[in-house]
């Protein structure tokens, strides 16, 4: 009987090492330590969005280019996503089940009232990033949905909920990163 010992790992002033856990990506920067560089990523599923895929797409890239601590992708085929998207003939709605899960209803309702796809679409996905209504509220805040009304159709979320979005994943994000193990393998 032998043994055969592999080491994991790497010198931080050489490479980063990235580990996917928990949904969560963690990236060890060079002559840090375990430091946390990476975004939390949140899949969507909008594949029962029928006629609004390209809204709900499109308001995902909204948050993508307005905040840094998390990531919002389609699910890959086969990959159960952390926010289902729903079409229906309802009010928009979304039901969180925890920071960045839920799922989302673009209710055919508010549309067919005038509201814009786009704004409902970010609308929706800021609760499920953790955000409350803000209502009333000017068109300038996002969450201020349709208490804004109809003519409005700013999908950007302002300052206030950029940070608040920032401040939620950055608190779930703020767990040390796994630190490099050894494996020992004894056959």
């Amino acid at each position: 009987m032998y043994s055969h010992v592999f080491v994991r790992g790497c010198t931080a002033a050489l490479t980063a090492a990235l580990t996917l856990a928990g949904g969560q990506a963690y990236a060890a920067a060079p002559g840090s330590g375990d430091q946390l560089l990476a975004a939390r990523v949140v899949t969507y599923d909008a594949g029962a969005s029928a006629e609004f895929k390209a809204a709900v797409d499109r308001g995902a890239a909204i948050w993508n280019e307005s905040v840094d601590s998390v990531e919002l992708r389609p699910a890959a085929a086969g990959q159960r996503a952390n926010i289902r998207i729903l079409a229906d003939n309802g009010w928009p709605r979304a039901l969180t089940t925890s920071l960045g899960n839920g799922t989302v209803y673009i209710g055919r309702q508010a549309v067919n009232e005038g509201y814009d796809t786009v704004r409902i679409s970010a609308h929706e996905l800021g609760h499920i990033l953790g955000l409350p209504d803000r209502k009333p509220g000017p068109c300038t805040s996002l969450m201020s949905g349709s208490s804004a009304g109809v003519a409005c159709t700013n999908p950007y979320p302002d300052a206030a909920e950029k940070a608040e979005v920032e401040g939620n994943f950055d608190a779930a994000l703020a767990r040390p990163a796994p630190a490099a193990r050894t494996t020992v393998i004894v056959d």
